[in-house]
């Protein structure tokens, strides 16, 4: 088994993953994080884009070759 962090995918696994992330971060916590960016009158795109980063480093990358 190879064992990889986020920084060391190619380029287009990494934006496959970063799309499945905010997928996962919007069903998880986004009426939460839409409640917060109305009352705080920030964009709510970029705080989902902000959390699917940080929710990116949390995962496990184990590859079978």
């Amino acid at each position: 088994m190879v064992y990889l962090n986020y920084n060391n995918l190619n380029e287009e696994t990494k934006e496959r993953l970063f799309q499945d992330s905010k997928k996962d971060v919007e069903l998880q916590f986004g009426d939460d994080i839409r409640t917060y960016a109305e009352k705080h009158h920030t964009n709510y795109e970029t705080m989902i884009e902000e959390e699917a980063l940080r929710n990116l480093y949390r995962y496990s990358y184990v590859f079978n070759i």
